[in-house]
């Protein structure tokens, strides 16, 4: 029913619109791509705007524009931030007008003042998107790097709504989500596993990313199965004017970077690769008869990109990940060994085609792959534990421009779930264990959409969506049930392709924008999630143990709604822009392990029945003050908020707080542009430290030490905080040469270009806790016997220096 009434809407809306542009024959449109002139790549939200009619578009994020105007001629200037603004005369008086555009510096002419913080100058006030945060690379590379490594993932948890799991943590909650209500997308492919190095470094190298968008409220509806946020990150396309390469030498890993054209103005590519070499440091210092020779740790990753224009209308773009950690241990004289590699393989294939000056068509097909694998031995017994997730999905997006009030968006989704929660095997000598059968879950994930972005008048700009959702748990499946004393456990069994649950529902989506000003505006939205996959975790920061696991007959899907309220505010011609956003989130169906679970429970059982359900809340209010152009930018954001959970079955059915629920949190970044050579970057974080649950009380039975628990996260850890520094000095970036048709000196841009880069991590030494743990000293029989509660912090001051090169 619900289906068939959103269908109903869809052939409704798009009817609406095929009389209305029946009926404005006297309009013409103007449409085409606007890329760089350097390199060919396209820019995304670029602006288009007429002078005398006050009105204007932007490009998507292939580049693409549409604009209908009433007929007639116009001067129309293309802009895009820090590059040469061009004008065009167009003629649209009898027919539409495609127009491809580039952008970019004049030989000899330099940009020194206008460091910009955002590309999309104004909008903070006048778009209608809420909760939304872009930043460029350029920008995150300013920044201070621990230990020499730019970080995306650490840049948005400078921003306010956003918080890290711990010290160094790669994991990050979006306005009291948990890390797994966030949808990580690299060119449309989703990232199950976003972090190296046990969480502290992210899988997105800096050489091979474009931009970042974080959408942390009011999510629109071309986007779902995720209850709190979208980080989009998209990848460089790659030069298509001539070859180059980039890289970098740092403290722990170097990267490289090479791209170039396919066939020049036609198709690219880009390969960038990068490699820590911890493995072959800690060998100068671990002899090879020392009982912990062969232990180590290192991770790779690989990105690749190819793009190809096929004609006017249509381009296709290819693009790969892979990436892996590994982490070996060995003891000689204990006779024990471990292994443990993770890692993601993500793949995307698109197919842009324009079928008119006002409409456009992205198809998308994706892979993605996440493995994890945890092998040990001791003597002769081995122990192997296996789990992951994989996918397959295809999704087609249609982008309309009817007018320049409306910009339609309308598509569908789907998905191929195959989840591996666990598969664990033993062996002694010959002996194979009986641990059960290997885990397998498999679903499909289906979606249709529609949203309009409208403007009712000058002042008022709605976003209004509809998004219906549907999931199919199938089977090959085998359901365990426990039994007790009265009746023994049984099983029921799934053939292949058996419906074992069918969830479904519609996802509307709001927002709105009401321009109080020239300067200022209020906005507002509200959405609502389903969300079908679930992350369950033993510990108290994320790591490549947790694991991913569906809905299913018994762990029903995630289900969640978010309002939120801003007032945006610019000042002295947007140079400055300011916010302020409350918020209220709601949460149902969410997941935790019973208390005491441990992985090893699910052999010859199901994963869900080691969960326990409950339901969370959060709200909270945020401020935002960001310079966003000159010589010395950054921004401020502060955050206080409370984030609770109730489950029946945990806590004796008591409200407790979110591991991750903290009441205060401010970060500051700063970059100051000294002069041609020196840049100097600074980032200040403070933070209410982290929840956790500790033995109020202890006691001795049968000769053993036991504890009696407080309330669950009743505990609080010290707070957080940390300044880092960094002072990154560039060469030359033009040199003189003689104009041969002038015969004058003129400066040009070198080819040749290098940095060097300082940064200081933890710049006064603070001891942050990374976590708590109860030890005991004394004897009972002496009466000296006492427990202590002691922290462990993981990084002190860290320095470090990265040469970085692009010819």
């Amino acid at each position: 029913m619900k289906f068939n009434l959103f269908l109903n809407l869809l052939v409704l809306v798009c009817g609406v619109f095929s009389l209305q542009s029946a009926l404005a024959q006297d309009k013409h449109t103007i449409s085409g791509y606007i890329a760089s002139s350097s390199n060919g790549e396209a820019l995304n939200s670029a602006k288009i705007y007429v002078p005398s009619l006050n009105k204007g578009a932007i490009t998507n994020n292939y580049g693409f524009y549409s604009l209908t105007l009433p007929s007639g001629i116009y001067e129309i200037e293309f802009r895009f931030t820090g590059l040469n603004t061009i004008k065009k005369t167009v003629d649209l008086t009898s027919e539409n007008v495609s127009l491809n555009v580039e952008l970019g510096l004049k030989d000899g002419e330099k940009v020194y003042e206008e460091v910009v913080v955002s590309g999309k100058k104004g909008d903070n006030v006048n778009s209608a998107k809420l909760g939304q945060m872009e930043l460029n690379i350029d920008q995150i590379k300013r920044l201070p790097a621990f230990m020499g490594e730019v970080d995306v993932i650490k840049t948005i948890q400078l921003l306010p709504g956003v918080s890290s799991v711990s010290e160094g943590g790669q994991g990050f909650y979006v306005r009291g989500g948990g890390p797994d209500q966030n949808l990580v997308l690299l060119d449309e492919g989703v990232v199950y596993n976003a972090s190296h190095l046990f969480g502290f470094f992210s899988v997105f190298n800096s050489d091979a990313v474009r931009s970042v968008n974080l959408i942390k409220g009011g999510m629109p509806a071309n986007y779902g199965g995720r209850l709190s946020s979208v980080l989009e990150v998209n990848m460089n396309e790659g030069n298509s004017k001539r070859f180059s390469v980039k890289g970098g030498l740092g403290v722990i890993s170097s990267r490289l970077t090479l791209e170039g054209p396919l066939k020049k103005d036609r198709g690219s590519f880009i390969v960038s690769g990068r490699r820590t070499y911890i493995d072959v440091l800690a060998k100068a210092f671990i002899s090879d008869t020392s009982p912990f020779a062969g232990s180590g740790y290192y991770f790779y990753d690989m990105n690749a990109k190819l793009n190809y224009k096929l004609g006017e209308k249509d381009r296709i773009f290819l693009s790969g990940y892979y990436g892996k950690d590994v982490f070996t241990f060995a003891d000689r004289e204990g006779g024990f060994s471990a292994d443990m590699p993770w890692g993601n393989g993500i793949a995307a294939l698109r197919w842009n085609h324009v079928f008119n000056a006002k409409l456009f068509m992205n198809l998308t097909s994706t892979f993605s792959d996440y493995k994890f694998k945890f092998g040990s031995k001791q003597d002769e017994f081995k122990i192997e534990f296996l789990s992951g997730i994989k996918d397959y999905g295809t999704k087609i997006d249609f982008s309309y421009y009817p007018n320049d009030k409306h910009r339609v968006k309308w598509g569908a989704n789907y998905i191929y779930h195959v989840f591996t929660p666990s598969s664990v095997s033993a062996a002694q000598d010959t002996v194979v264990f009986n641990t059960g059968n290997a885990q397998q879950l498999f679903s499909h994930e289906e979606a249709i959409y529609l949203m309009d972005e409208f403007d009712l008048n000058d002042r008022l700009r709605i976003n209004a969506g509809l998004r219906y959702t549907a999931f199919q748990h199938v089977g090959p499946f085998t359901r365990y049930i426990k039994g007790d004393i009265s009746k023994p456990d049984t099983a029921i069994q799934y053939g292949k392709g058996d419906l074992i649950k069918f969830y479904h529902g519609l996802e509307p989506r709001f927002s709105f924008r009401y321009l109080t000003g020239e300067h200022s505006s209020v906005k507002g939205g509200y959405a609502y999630n389903y969300q079908f996959v679930h992350l369950t975790s033993l510990s108290a920061v994320s790591l490549p143990t947790d694991i991913w696991y569906p809905t299913t007959d018994i762990a029903k899907p995630q289900k969640g709604f978010q309002a939120s309220l801003g007032y945006f505010q610019n000042f002295f011609s947007d140079k400055y822009e300011a916010s302020v956003e409350v918020y209220y989130k709601g949460m149902n169906n969410i997941v935790e392990f019973k208390e005491g679970a441990l992985p090893g429970d699910n052999v010859n059982d199901n994963t869900d029945n080691l969960m326990v359900f409950g339901k969370g809340w959060a709200y909270g209010v945020e401020f935002f003050f960001k310079k966003a152009v000159g010589k010395f930018t950054g921004w401020i954001g502060y955050t206080w908020a409370k984030t609770e959970r109730k489950f029946p079955d945990l806590n004796n059915g008591e409200v407790f707080p979110a591991k991750y629920d903290r009441r205060h949190d401010l970060s500051i970044a700063a970059t100051y542009m000294l002069n041609d050579h020196w840049t100097l970057s600074s980032t200040f974080i403070y933070a209410t430290g982290n929840t956790l649950t500790l033995p109020t009380s202890w006691y001795v039975q049968d000769q053993n030490l036991l504890f009696n628990y407080g309330a669950r996260n009743s505990t609080r850890m010290a707070p957080y905080h940390r300044l880092d520094f960094s002072a990154t000095w560039y060469d030359k970036a033009y040199k003189t040469k003689t104009d041969p048709a002038t015969g004058k000196e003129i400066e040009v841009k070198k080819r040749l270009r290098n940095n060097i880069a300082i940064s200081v991590y933890n710049v006064y030494n603070r001891a942050n806790p990374f976590f708590l743990y109860v030890d005991n000293d004394g004897d009972f029989l002496n009466g000296d016997f006492k427990l202590t509660v002691k922290q462990v912090s993981l990084f002190p001051i860290i320095p470090s220096v990265t040469w970085n090169f692009e010819f």
